[in-house]
């Protein structure tokens, strides 16, 4: 019911195992990360990279945290990058979802380089998910694309408010990306407490514009992976969110109580 319920926003599902297995499986680990972090099972990295470690953080291999984060997001970019060159002249809406994706991972390259300010690590064991995460689900979104070529279009076309969406959510991170690394003096590392833009309302405002981003990408693409895709990242981030504030309220006593983790006044 709830499927044929969606039938009239989606692509007809391609004939593929790949495709359809990377949509369970994305929506399945992504959620089940987001349920891990509310659980205090935490990806380690971050504010996080040592936090209820079950193997002692001097037997693990650690990265730095700029290190890390470039391992994770290079390989989806050059995925992105490359889809260009693989399926060529293959249309607007597959273009929008390349250049989308693209441009995405190329942010985050952009701003590990040069506007985040790092003061922890990541273990290996963490770097290793996340970047064949990043770089499955680049591929994937790319592939199952590609196999909606010759498919009529769905009855109701998402992709230009998709475009607006992915705009402001990729805006609005980056945002709120730059108001953390000013936390941070020359030289310091300890954590503060947030303030300007939506912090003052929510504890996790990149997560929720990442979110946003992604729901533009969703509607730009409108093939079931990038629904189930996008879902599991906002199981993942709304635990992750959830698990951000509570650690800011255990290490800061002046954190306001009306700060919620993700929605502004509601979570």
């Amino acid at each position: 019911m709830a499927m044929s319920g969606l039938l009239p926003f989606l692509f007809p599902p391609p004939p593929s195992m790949f495709v359809s297995a990377m949509s369970v499986i994305s929506f399945v680990s992504l959620g089940n990360a987001g349920i891990s972090e509310v659980r205090r099972k935490h990806m380690q990295y971050s504010k996080f990279w040592n936090l209820n470690s079950q193997v002692s953080v001097d037997k693990q291999i650690k990265l730095s945290s700029k290190t890390g984060m470039l391992v994770a997001y290079t390989p989806a970019f050059l995925a992105g990058a490359a889809s260009f060159w693989i399926f060529p002249q293959e249309g607007l809406r597959f273009s929008l979802i390349s250049f989308a994706l693209t441009l995405h991972f190329f942010k985050r390259i952009f701003e590990v380089l040069f506007v985040h300010k790092f003061s922890g690590s990541m273990i290996l064991d963490s770097a290793i998910p996340i970047t064949l995460s990043y770089f499955l689900s680049t591929a994937a979104m790319i592939y199952a694309q590609h196999l909606t070529q010759g498919l009529p279009e769905p009855p109701i076309d998402l992709k230009y408010p998709g475009i607006i969406l992915f705009l402001i959510g990729i805006s609005g991170n980056f945002y709120h990306h730059y108001l953390l690394s000013k936390l941070r003096g020359k030289g310091e590392k300890e954590y503060k407490i947030p303030k300007g833009g939506l912090f003052d309302l929510v504890i996790c405002p990149h997560y929720l514009f990442e979110i946003i981003g992604f729901v533009g990408i969703s509607f730009i693409s409108q093939t079931l992976y990038a629904f189930s895709f996008t879902l599991g990242t906002i199981f993942y981030l709304t635990g992750r969110s959830a698990a951000t504030r509570k650690w800011y309220l255990s290490k800061f006593e002046a954190f306001p109580k009306d700060v919620k983790a993700l929605i502004p006044f509601l979570f």
